[in-house]
């Protein structure tokens, strides 16, 4: 069995469900299929929440009056017979009129995570409906019933496998099973939201809980570049991906996954493909636990950076400087991305600029704080291994004509990356590919 997610652009129009259908329509083998929201309903019930959390009933139910005539239109393009225009037209009447009640009560944060969940539960029964007017034996799985988290809002692993596993049991000989990405329920039993990563989390949860054989998450782009194509020319997609390089690709500023989602399939040693609903025949990109060295498998940045620079002489050599520094960090829960010391100081690198005014004025006392804004992490990826003489030369060398603020390189065995500012971003990553890849 193999895991198969969607995003919203891949069901965002009726033609799109069916092509995603004629994708996951497999007669020799049964396929787990995961649905995001149709694209821009997410937005939609965003912006419904928001007016009713500005007690304003009547712009909600514009915003809601709009999605339903979207989504009416739909059902007729959708479905061939009258059955099933009259059968997903009723299950979405009654959907709206829940949005509509809504506006009648008063609006806490956990209507806005049902009302989010809302998405979700549409696309999956459209498309349900869809394959069983085609004849496909699909049934309907809710992700409320299987997928949890736990106290610390973390994925209850062990509740996710016994419980998955039972929904097959259930339903057992079905050839399409179809669940909605993103929502859950939290360890009080309310509907929720698995936040990072979304539906590809949800994907990957599944694929590690049931052992599948692969985890396909498919988008609008031929698997993961080895290079920013919106910025770079002549990228390619990369054939291959460690987990460990995905995962610091995903960090580093590459949109295509979260870097958090792939962490199940990596310790159930389940494969996760990208592939392209646009392109169903490109092969992607292979993400598994196989290390390929002696190559640089790519470059991905990760904008929106400051630097902060603490100096202090009198702490010099001084045990317990770095601590104090890095409690300071730890106390307003801001995470630190890169680190360079030196004999006086500590350079560090924030994505979080939340509670910057109060970190710094914390760590005036330790010593001069100096702060430069919109910089850029350029990440290279691959094999950095130590026993790889020249890797490292060659993306400084690279960058010779580019004023880099910090490096670092030896915290991973496949990662070094360097601070640039945001102006220099373009000519960074291009120079990278020019030396890395395009030779």
């Amino acid at each position: 069995m193999k895991v198969m997610k969607f995003g919203g652009t891949s069901v965002g129009t009726p033609q799109r469900m069916k092509d995603v259908c004629k994708l996951i329509i497999n007669p020799n083998e049964s396929n787990f299929v995961v649905l995001s929201a149709m694209s821009g309903t997410t937005n939609s019930l965003v912006e419904i929440s928001d007016y009713l959390y500005k007690k304003n009933p009547e712009g909600a139910n514009t915003i809601i009056n709009q999605l339903e005539q979207k989504y009416m239109q739909h059902c007729e393009e959708l479905y061939e017979t009258e059955e099933y225009k009259e059968k997903t037209k009723k299950f979405l009447n009654e959907e709206f009129k829940y949005l509509r009640s809504f506006t009648k009560i008063l609006f806490t944060s956990f209507e806005e995570k049902v009302i989010l969940a809302q998405g979700e539960i549409m696309s999956t029964n459209m498309v349900t409906n869809y394959l069983l007017e085609c004849g496909v034996k699909t049934v309907l799985l809710s992700a409320l019933d299987f997928i949890r988290t736990d106290k610390n809002a973390e994925p209850d692993f062990n509740y996710i496998r016994e419980h998955a596993t039972k929904q097959l049991n259930d339903y057992p000989d079905y050839q399409i099973y179809i669940t909605q990405g993103f929502i859950c329920r939290n360890a009080y039993g309310e509907i929720d939201n698995l936040l990072r990563g979304g539906s590809d989390y949800t994907a990957c949860l599944i694929g590690a809980a049931l052992q599948s054989d692969e985890i396909q998450i498919w988008t609008d782009i031929d698997g993961m570049h080895n290079n920013d194509p919106r910025v770079v020319q002549n990228t390619r997609p990369v054939p291959q991906l460690y987990f460990e390089e995905a995962a610091e690709l995903a960090y580093f500023g590459a949109k295509i996954l979260h870097p958090t989602c792939i962490q199940p399939a990596k310790f159930a040693g389940v494969p996760v493909r990208l592939l392209n609903t646009m392109d169903p025949t490109a092969p992607g990109t292979i993400i598994n636990n196989q290390m390929q060295h002696g190559t640089i498998k790519a470059v991905a940045a990760k904008d929106g950076i400051t630097c902060i620079q603490i100096q202090s002489s009198r702490m010099l050599l001084a045990h317990g400087f770095l601590r104090k520094v890095f409690e300071i960090f730890e106390s307003y829960k801001t995470s630190i991305d890169m680190v360079c010391t030196s004999e006086v100081g500590v350079s560090v690198t924030v994505d979080n600029r939340s509670h910057l005014t109060d970190i710094i004025d914390d760590l005036k006392q330790y010593g001069t704080v100096k702060v430069e804004d919109d910089m850029v992490i350029i990440c290279v990826v691959g094999d950095l291994s130590t026993e790889n003489i020249g890797f490292e030369t060659m993306a400084c060398e690279a960058l010779k004509q580019i004023p880099v603020r910090m490096i670092s390189y030896g915290g991973s065995n496949h990662n070094i990356s360097f601070l640039v500012k945001k102006d220099d971003k373009q000519a960074t990553l291009q120079a990278l590919s020019n030396t890395l890849f395009n030779k």
